[in-house]
């Protein structure tokens, strides 16, 4: 793997920050496609609940297979990119989340298993993105602003995110779904027919995804991007046998239990979020019309992290953290509390401040890991497998006591982002670079 030193803060065979531009522009490509891949779960899993007439636990198998790709194919992906380098490492995340995709055709026909498959698959291409893309972006530039550079690329990750819902709507929900009651009113026959009508509905989008993904590949593999290399390797190699365990390093390990917590807490609540709001007692809105909501959710992320961008020029990445982590809490338990309007716009308004927790975490883990920057990715991204879980767990107390005391779920996991961020919020000894 061609490792980015923390102290270097260019690749060496480039000189001058404007070179670093066109690099970043085209890895934010990427986190515009994985975020509109990730975001479309959340139109998909109303969806395919209504057609196979699922409980909540069974719905979130969905997430399950999906982030669940990011705990198996992490360390893999790592080892992989490390014989390849970054640029073919993305190149065949790329194909893989190209075929992923693909497998949605089958799928369609194949049941709701089937389905689950395409999802891991295409998680697992997405999860070779992550582990190369992200400590890339980190690394083309001054270590001091790595956090505001990440929330920079990211907010065009939340555009994805932002587009998915509404798109996802028009292009698979725009039929509209029928209830558990009136499915249940259907003979035999409608029902098969009306599983496979909708099932149906996912195989444009999804073959038109692929050939997208499969002709990004395509770009990446022609485009010429540097070859990065860690300045730290030759230092790691003179200090011979004097080696730090990367587990010893503390704000890694919390890091990356943030980064569990934070990515099951935001995907648990956008998960739910079109049933939340198809809540009698909150809006009773459609699956279609909610999804247009999602937006709103995914949007306030992307309005966020431009906000962020700026801001952590400035502020502390950790204060900052702290600060929205305690915003979000306030909000998910008037989420909680409430109903209606009030209800609806709390629970809404927690992506305006999800915006800059992720890249900021992500980068306050990897500070000054130098060498083993690229190992600390791979533990990150396998803690993404918080995707996985949290919405699992969130799911079976739905089920138990109600979707809307359910989101205590979430906010316990907040709580520990609001630690995390106080504890190490003086990490950056220096004020962060305003340029």
């Amino acid at each position: 793997m061609e490792h980015v030193s923390q102290a270097t803060a260019r690749p060496r065979a480039q000189s001058g920050t404007q070179n670093n531009t066109m690099p970043l522009i085209i890895v934010t490509i990427l986190f515009f496609m994985w975020g509109l891949l990730t975001s479309l779960n959340d139109v998909l899993i109303p969806h395919l609940k209504s057609i196979y007439t699922l409980s909540y636990v069974q719905a979130m198998l969905v997430q399950f297979c999906f982030f669940g790709a990011y705990f198996v194919v992490s360390m893999p992906a790592g080892m992989l990119i490390k014989k390849i380098g970054y640029q073919n490492g993305v190149v065949a995340g790329l194909l893989i989340a190209a075929a992923g995709c693909a497998l949605f055709y089958p799928a369609s026909s194949g049941g709701y298993s089937l389905f689950l498959l395409a999802f891991f698959v295409l998680a697992s291409g997405i999860t070779i993105l992550q582990v190369a893309a992200n400590p890339y972006v980190t690394e083309l530039g001054d270590p001091k602003t790595a956090s505001s550079r990440l929330t920079l690329t990211q907010a065009f990750n939340s555009l994805g995110t932002t587009v998915a819902p509404t798109l996802g709507g028009i292009l698979i929900l725009s039929a509209g779904v029928l209830t558990a009651a009136e499915f249940d009113l259907l003979p035999a026959a409608g029902q098969l027919a009306y599983r496979a009508k909708e099932a149906a509905a996912v195989q444009g989008p999804y073959l038109a995804l692929a050939a997208a993904l499969a002709g990004l590949a395509l770009l990446f593999a022609l485009a010429k991007l540097p070859k990065i290399a860690h300045a730290d390797d030759a230092a790691a190699g003179a200090q011979g046998d004097k080696k730090i365990s990367i587990w010893s390093q503390r704000h890694l390990v919390l890091g990356a239990v943030a980064i569990f917590l934070y990515v099951g807490g935001e995907v648990s609540i956008g998960s739910f979020l079109i049933n939340f709001l198809g809540e009698s007692k909150v809006a009773g809105l459609s699956a279609a019309d909610a999804a247009h909501f999602v937006s709103f959710y995914w949007g306030g992320a992307m309005l966020g992290r431009f906000i962020g961008f700026a801001v952590m020029r400035y502020v502390s990445p950790g204060k900052t953290l702290a600060v929205n982590a305690a915003c979000v809490i306030a909000l998910i338990f008037s989420a909680i509390y409430s109903q209606g309007q009030m209800a609806m716009w709390s629970l809404i308004a927690v992506g305006l401040f999800n915006s800059i927790m992720f890249p900021t975490i992500f980068s306050m883990a990897l500070n000054k890991l130098g060498a083993a920057t690229g190992q600390g990715s791979g533990i990150l991204c396998m803690a993404i497998v918080g995707g996985a879980l949290v919405p699992f767990a969130q799911g079976f107390l739905a089920d138990q006591i109600g979707l809307q005391q359910s989101f205590f779920v979430p906010a316990a996991c907040y709580t520990f982002i609001l630690y995390y961020g106080l504890k190490f919020a003086g990490m950056y000894k220096d004020a962060p670079a305003s340029a």
